[in-house]
């Protein structure tokens, strides 16, 4: 067993160059690589993330500006759709306006043109009265040619 211990021993020391290379070796590929590839991966990863943020800040903004320009355009189009309105009652007032005057002009054209031809009645009318009583003794004038005037006609009979 003595001889198992010092062979184990012998091993053992043998292997502490090669166990002081290991060490050394991890604790230069601790420092050479894997610490400044950490922080690249970190470096990286954080900026991914940032990026990522950014972006989806970016697309809530554009979102934001997007519904705010709807609503703009929303309330324009209801403005103009109004001022529409106001210009169609506008002209549809203005329309009745003028039909109104129209027809204002229309009926005191029509009174005093009632009135002239009631007047012109009346002047005929009148003619027509005075001329009567001639008219008709130049009737009976043109039937009764001997007739001594309208007494003696009426007491020959």
């Amino acid at each position: 067993m003595q001889e198992i211990i010092l062979q184990v021993g012998a091993l053992l020391l043998g292997s502490v160059p090669t166990l002081l290379l290991f060490i050394a070796l991890v604790v230069a590929y601790q420092l050479l690589v894997h610490a400044p590839l950490s922080r690249t991966l970190a470096a990286r990863r954080a900026r991914t993330l940032g990026a990522v943020e950014d972006a989806q800040r970016a697309i809530a903004e554009a979102e934001a500006r997007a519904a705010e320009y709807a609503e703009q355009l929303r309330l324009a189009r209801a403005e103009i759709f109004r001022a529409r309105e106001q210009k169609l009652q506008q002209w549809a007032a203005d329309r009745e306006a003028a039909l109104a005057q129209a027809r204002e002009q229309s009926a005191r054209r029509v009174a005093q043109s009632r009135e002239s031809l009631a007047a012109e009645v009346a002047v005929a009318r009148q003619t027509l009265l005075a001329s009567a009583d001639e008219l008709a003794m130049q009737v009976v004038r043109a039937l009764l040619p001997d007739s001594r005037g309208p007494v003696a006609a009426g007491g020959a009979r």
